[in-house]
């Protein structure tokens, strides 16, 4: 939490700003110390302010508030690095949003795992006219994830993480399951 910092000097203090004539007067620089060390958490903001807008470096209550901002899909429960990684990756994410990859990079920000995703849709190209339509008639979406130690809150999270990321139109189910002792082993 930033404010009030004991001790934090001034980046610009005001005493050596002020005319000759003050230089020496004890009081006018005793009164403009005591408005350097209000201002010196504000300045310090302000020459710092482009790490702010960088989640790599931002202080983590920043980079929560920052995720709002940008529109990354948090809850809020995420790991720090979790958080940092999803507001990086939030303007590619609104670019590639109701897409299969879209929704892919999405869940596997917000859960750190792969998913498994199914859809009914499919694109294919013919020299002749109306050839066969690829895909199912009826368009559906299913997301299944695997994670090592699911919790009865996952399956919501997953849920809500799907409606907001998935295409407008298409329905959707979800599932979240126990990774096998295998998928909880990480390949070197």
């Amino acid at each position: 939490m930033r404010g009030s910092v004991d001790g934090l000097g001034s980046s610009a203090p005001i005493g050596a700003m002020l005319p000759a004539v003050f230089a020496d007067d004890d009081l006018a620089q005793r009164f403009v110390g005591g408005l350097d060390e209000v201002m010196a958490p504000i300045l310090n903001v302000l020459d710092c302010l482009p790490a702010y807008f960088d989640p790599a470096l931002a202080p983590a209550d920043f980079t929560r508030w920052l995720a709002g901002w940008v529109g990354a899909e948090t809850d809020g429960s995420e790991p720090e690095a979790r958080l940092r990684a999803a507001v990086a990756a939030a303007a590619y994410l609104h670019r590639v949003r109701g897409t299969r990859r879209g929704l892919a990079e999405a869940v596997r920000l917000a859960f750190g795992v792969e998913p498994e995703i199914s859809e009914s849709g499919a694109a294919a190209w013919s020299a002749r006219p109306l050839g066969p339509v690829p895909g199912e008639p009826r368009p559906h979406l299913h997301v299944s994830l695997r994670l090592p130690d699911p919790g009865p809150a996952d399956e919501h999270r997953l849920d809500a993480l799907v409606a907001a990321a998935r295409p407008a139109h298409m329905p959707y189910t979800v599932e979240v399951t126990a990774a096998t002792a295998a998928e909880r082993t990480p390949e070197r």
